[in-house]
């Protein structure tokens, strides 16, 4: 895969995310609720595909080292953040938006909210947690073949997924934080994509055309 390929495949639902973050209510209320419940539901899909910014970098079979456990590592908080986010969405977002769009217009809705929004943040903030340990985890995969250039890309994701416990994807900082997602994966995908320095590559040797292989 190119270079520009893997830079697309990877800034794609970052970007995606950034432009719903732009339409996404301030707010819920009777007024908002049915298109707060909608938009989740659209979106649903694409935040488990942030991780596809790390996996398509960690596209490899792990080796029996530091960078194969590493990369399980960063396999596994891909998972637990994808699956603890889609909590936050079902229930703070969804959930949260159909029990307000269906509520009395005389019913005080901060009872209603108040304990889907706390049991949506807990999941969301344990999602975001988990990759945040995954991009380290890759990190830690990647520099062995990579080295250096792999930092620059690092950096900005460790930023944007500090930004994005609290942010999810709310205007301002929230679009800044998925548009930070996207810089720091195409970062990451360019440092990954170009040729390996010189030295450990994670590939087995080829062998010679003369040496005990040939002929197999």
């Amino acid at each position: 895969m190119s270079v520009i390929r893997s830079i697309t495949l990877v800034t794609a639902a970052p970007l995606v995310l950034a432009v719903a973050g732009i339409a996404h209510p301030h707010g819920l209320s009777a007024s908002t609720a049915s298109d707060w419940a909608r938009l989740h539901i659209a979106l649903l899909p694409v935040f488990p595909l942030l991780t596809v910014g790390l996996l398509v970098p960690l596209w490899h079979r792990p080796r029996l080292d530091l960078a194969g456990f590493a990369t399980v590592v960063a396999w596994a908080g891909a998972f637990v953040y994808a699956a603890f986010y889609t909590g936050l969405d079902t229930v703070a977002g969804i959930a949260a938006g159909t029990a307000v769009e269906h509520a009395d217009k005389t019913a005080n809705l901060g009872p209603i909210k108040r304990p889907l929004y706390d049991t949506g943040e807990a999941l969301g903030q344990a999602g975001a947690y988990a990759l945040i340990c995954a991009v380290a985890a890759t990190a830690v995969a990647l520099l062995p073949k990579h080295g250096a250039r792999i930092l620059p890309g690092t950096m900005v994701l460790l930023a944007a997924g500090w930004s994005f416990i609290d942010s999810h994807i709310f205007w301002p900082r929230g679009v800044w934080t998925m548009l930070g997602f996207a810089l720091g994966f195409a970062l990451l995908a360019w440092g990954t994509g170009r040729s390996a320095p010189t030295g450990k590559t994670g590939m087995l040797p080829r062998r010679h055309a003369g040496g005990h292989g040939a002929g197999r």
